[in-house]
């Protein structure tokens, strides 16, 4: 008996929890059936529910905060170094910060000091219910029905769908990714032909010997669908028309890739291939010796110059820098003293994806790199001012510095 009393306690929590979860907003119960309380702003968990119902306590201002009706009080954050702070910390908000377009303050948990870091991205069918800035990181829905989103976008929210006009005809219905698809409804391929034209001329449709026979015309009321005469709407052609001029733009676009592409390739082959064959005057002080000059030296050395280049002026690619210019900059941009390779990433135009997965990587840095190093205009200067908007002139300063000329005897 006291079993069946257990089970039968349990089957009426739980169908009490089914009757009441729409009205309960935590979607939580205590052991006796009770709907969990959630915390209001500036009041975080302090006991969890469970056998009893969640016992709240307020936060401090200044020191700590809480958003969350399920979550107990965060320490305050401080804004990174180099960046204004706009608004204190309250018990129902954190610390705001300046931090920039495309970026927010991101509490770091235990540790005092934020991070600026790259606003969320809503993707298809999400929209934007709260837009990036001082108060958090974006916050994504998903469309609901009437509505859609057709964009990765960290901005924009779900927008109604769109209502077939009654000339019209719904030819795909509204999606949370995809728009409603409307078409007009003279445009048809297949015409039905008048009742009184199909009576003058009931022969004219059927082959010659065919009409006397039993069975050859359809039964009456049935649709007959014949296409359109000469002279007429037909716009088959038509859509020939522009199904072949789709296709000959794509065939012409692929070919205009592939041959951009392979003269990038042998630009950069050219480039490469002088560099490693090519031995400049001078750099070769006598044929037996083995004494030589470090070619990129010589470059950054050149007289007219006075050893010094203008980094915003440098116009050699980077995938052409020595390795051991390249391995300085990517140590640089590892080391936690500033921003780092994902705010570079983000200066890139690289996509948050994208982003995260380089760092699922063992050497995210490299990576970045590499892959950008493949891309058109990848030039010493592009990096260079990429990394001057992030506050990073020492790394910038490393790429731009003369080379120290060397020899090997």
């Amino acid at each position: 008996m006291a079993v069946e009393r257990a089970v039968l306690r349990a089957w009426t929590l739980v169908l009490l929890q089914v009757a009441l979860g729409d009205a309960c907003a935590s979607g939580r119960f205590t052991v006796t059936g009770e709907c969990c309380d959630l915390c209001p702003p500036g009041f975080g968990v302090a006991v969890e529910c469970g056998r009893e119902n969640t016992k709240c306590q307020p936060c401090q201002d200044g020191v700590s905060f809480s958003v969350s009706g399920s979550a107990p009080c965060q320490p305050c954050s401080r804004c990174p170094d180099g960046i204004p702070k706009i608004g204190g910390c309250s018990a129902a908000r954190d610390t705001q910060c300046d931090c920039g377009d495309g970026f927010y303050l991101l509490g770091q948990g235990n540790h005092s000091t934020g991070l600026c870091a790259p606003c969320r991205v809503c993707r298809k069918g999400q929209g934007v219910v709260q837009a990036c800035g001082p108060l958090g990181d974006t916050r994504c829905q998903a469309c609901g029905s009437g509505s859609f989103s057709e964009e990765h976008s960290s901005t924009e929210p779900c927008r109604p769908c769109r209502v077939c006009l009654d000339s019209e005809v719904e030819i795909q219905a509204c999606l949370p990714h995809s728009d409603t698809l409307c078409m007009d409804k003279n445009l048809q391929i297949l015409t039905r032909p008048d009742s009184d034209s199909a009576q003058e001329s009931p022969r004219r449709q059927a082959p010659e010997g065919e009409g006397d026979e039993e069975g050859s015309s359809p039964p009456p009321g049935s649709p007959k669908f014949t296409p359109q005469e000469e002279g007429g709407n037909n716009i088959i052609p038509v859509y020939v028309s522009i199904l072949s001029a789709v296709v000959l733009g794509l065939l012409l676009y692929v070919a205009y890739k592939c041959w951009s592409s392979c003269k990038q390739k042998r630009a950069l082959a050219k480039a490469r291939g002088g560099e490693l064959s090519g031995v400049p005057e001078g750099e070769k002080l006598h044929s037996d010796s083995g004494v030589f000059l470090d070619t990129h030296s010589l470059q950054d050395n050149h007289p007219g110059k006075g050893g010094l280049r203008d980094s915003k002026q440098d116009s050699r690619l980077y995938l052409n820098l020595s390795p051991q210019r390249q391995e300085e900059v990517e140590t640089l941009l590892q080391e936690a003293g500033g921003k780092g390779w994902r705010h570079l990433a983000a200066q890139l135009e690289y996509e948050q994806d994208r982003i995260d997965t380089f760092g699922r990587g063992e050497d995210p840095v490299h990576t970045l790199l590499s892959d950008w190093a493949g891309q058109e205009g990848s030039t010493v200067a592009a990096l260079c001012s990429a990394l001057e908007r992030i506050d990073r002139s020492d790394v910038a300063g490393a790429l731009s510095r003369p080379a120290q000329a060397s020899s090997v005897v």
